[in-house]
């Protein structure tokens, strides 16, 4: 989360949009973390389901 906030320009607005919102840098990372991870789990899950062979 930390080089993404550094370094990938839609977490930058994200992250510039949460710090006017008024909230702290602790408070940023965790509702960033979560972002992250609802981008990536259905990632996970389509190439789970591409490697897992059918019955």
């Amino acid at each position: 989360a930390m080089v993404r906030m550094r370094s990938d320009p839609r977490t930058r607005v994200y992250v510039d949009r949460r710090t006017k919102e008024g909230m702290s840098n602790k408070e940023i990372h965790r509702c960033l973390k979560r972002y992250i991870v609802r981008e990536l789990y259905p990632l996970i899950l389509a190439d789970l389901a591409d490697s897992t062979p059918a019955s």
